[in-house]
């Protein structure tokens, strides 16, 4: 009975170490078996090809005015109407008198310095038809152009010294500049439109007293607007060189041609381009708007060594090409884009482009290239 005991005891020990044995080797199968999954990857590939091409580059940018300022006096006093409603969107054209402050009694007191100026004109008149038959036509003519309502002209050039003294014993001469420096204080009372433009805020109604700087309204320069557009760093050259683009609207209709006015002496942070300022004049007379986006192109910028690759590549101004079965990341400079295709710089012949952007995994230490047909 006994030796039977002994006999099942290592007949048992026996075969757990079998089926342990068994086991071990089953997992190192399994073991080995994973390390071999994923050790290679089927990657679409395309060959680089630079070529000389003549491009289109574009650019998207919104209309301002050149010019926007906001209306304010330098005085107190009640606030008037000038020569028309001004409301935002209103139009007007220059030396349009736009708004005025209440000073009546200054105009008064011109006016009446202004016919005093006249009289001591006229009082002259004779003794010039006989003493200064050659400059009579120039005083009466001179005589003629002062106006209640108008700056004072120029006054008339003396031909000699004799006539300047003769002017200056009459009073002429210092009444003259008298009432130019009360013309230069009235001034301050009105305020003419520097240009031809639009109003696009009012802040305070006629009616209202004004204060010295308090802001009335804001105008805009309507005869001369710009597009400030963001150019990339690798196109700079070209577009310096070029100087001229045409700006199309939404649908894609030529509306305007422009010039480049200037440029930023620095990066742009937001968009790491350079903005570029260009005038902008209309076509056909079409309508171009403050606030107006359009899109400005230029033809024909020629390029040495450019590639068409799919956009799908890049990421981040980056992309892989392929090496010795392993993926190397590359820079490149976007030059323009059409449809699905970008024209980049930066790659060489030959390159192999990993066609669909994505990175390198550990896990696979192959990858093999197949060429992506045309």
């Amino acid at each position: 009975m006994k030796k039977n005991q002994i006999i099942l005891f290592f007949l048992s020990i026996g075969i757990t170490g079998m089926l342990y044995f068994i086991v071990l080797s089953n997992k190192k199968e399994e073991i080995k078996a994973k390390k071999g999954i994923e050790t290679s990857k089927y990657i679409s590939v395309k060959t680089v090809k630079n070529e000389k091409r003549a491009l289109t580059i574009s650019s998207y940018g919104q209309i301002t005015p050149f010019t926007a300022l906001d209306i304010a006096f330098e005085i107190q006093g009640k606030l008037q109407q000038g020569d028309l409603i001004l409301k935002p969107g209103s139009r007007f054209k220059r030396n349009d008198l736009l708004y005025k402050v209440g000073s009546e009694e200054m105009f008064y007191s011109l006016n009446g310095r202004k016919a005093q100026l006249s009289n001591l004109v006229i009082s002259i008149l004779p003794d010039l038809s006989i003493d200064y038959a050659d400059t009579y036509e120039k005083w009466e003519k001179f005589l003629k152009s002062i106006k209640p309502s108008s700056f004072l002209p120029n006054l008339p050039t003396f031909d000699s010294e004799k006539e300047k003294l003769f002017i200056t014993s009459k009073g002429i001469y210092g009444e003259y500049w008298n009432i130019k420096s009360m013309e230069e204080k009235i001034s301050k009372y009105i305020y003419l439109a520097p240009f031809d433009g639009a109003v696009t805020a009012v802040y305070t109604e006629p009616g209202s007293i004004v204060n010295p700087g308090g802001k009335i309204a804001r105008i805009s320069n309507i005869e001369s607007l710009e597009v400030r557009l963001p150019i990339p760093i690798a196109a700079l050259n070209k577009f310096k060189s070029k100087g001229a683009v045409d700006f199309f609207d939404a649908k894609g209709k030529k509306i305007g041609k422009g010039n480049l006015l200037r440029m930023a002496s620095e990066i742009n942070t937001n968009t790491q381009s350079i903005d570029a300022y260009y005038s902008i004049t209309s076509l056909n007379k079409e309508t171009l708007l403050a606030g107006q986006y359009v899109t400005a192109s230029i033809n024909n910028l020629i390029s040495e060594s450019v590639a068409v690759i799919p956009s799908s590549a890049v990421k981040q101004n980056k992309v892989h090409v392929l090496e010795n079965f392993q993926l190397v990341q590359k820079d490149i400079r976007i030059l323009s884009q059409k449809q699905d295709s970008l024209f980049v710089e930066g790659l060489t012949n030959e390159d192999t482009l990993i066609v669909q952007y994505l990175l390198p995994s550990k896990s696979i230490k192959k990858y093999i290239g197949i060429t992506q047909e045309k």
